[in-house]
């Protein structure tokens, strides 16, 4: 099978693949232009004609998860370059906005908790002592207001997840209604 007659066969089905996976029309060209020559420089590679298609889609998948972790790369670089100007912010200080309303919907106890530990930075240790429990205690709750707060995201979104464990893409959950 040449190249030509791969890529007339799949091509849209590839670019539409790209299109639920990315939102920019010009980036989606650019990874289809990716998907292509790899495509091109590895052919020789595919023993069977039968598997051409899975082989395609998962270079296609795979040029996918480069795209967004070059992405957070670039986001990550940026943040570090801003917040080095600015020594009185917090790196996270950005990300909180984010999260706060998800941390928000956990019981007052968890929310209080996970706002001063994991988005005000403050220190485990002294946090016990301030509300009067062991460090052990403490450490215990943390755990498992982050496990509440884990869930509330999944209750929210689906997210894929790589292998060393980061999201590279998510998708909404449709809520669930009572109407009929």
């Amino acid at each position: 099978m040449s190249i030509e007659d791969i890529w007339a066969e799949y091509r849209l089905a590839l670019k539409r693949f790209l299109h639920s996976k990315v939102t920019n029309e010009a980036d989606v060209e650019d990874l289809l232009q990716e998907i292509l020559i790899k495509t091109y420089n590895n052919l020789h590679l595919v023993k069977k004609q039968k598997s051409v298609k899975s082989w395609l889609f998962q270079i296609a998948n795979n040029t996918i998860i480069d795209y967004y972790r070059k992405k957070a790369r670039i986001n990550n670089t940026a943040v570090e370059v801003l917040s080095s100007t600015d020594e009185e912010t917090p790196k996270n200080l950005d990300l909180s906005y984010c999260i706060s309303p998800f941390v928000n919907a956990l019981p007052d106890e968890s929310a209080r908790l996970l706002t001063a530990i994991d988005i005000n930075n403050e220190s485990q240790k002294q946090y016990a002592e301030k509300i009067g429990v062991s460090y052990s205690t403490l450490k215990s709750r943390v755990q498992k207001s982050r496990v509440l707060l884990k869930q509330v995201f999944h209750d929210c979104c689906h997210f894929d997840i790589d292998k060393r464990g980061n999201v590279y893409d998510y998708e909404v959950k449709a809520k669930k209604t009572n109407i009929k």
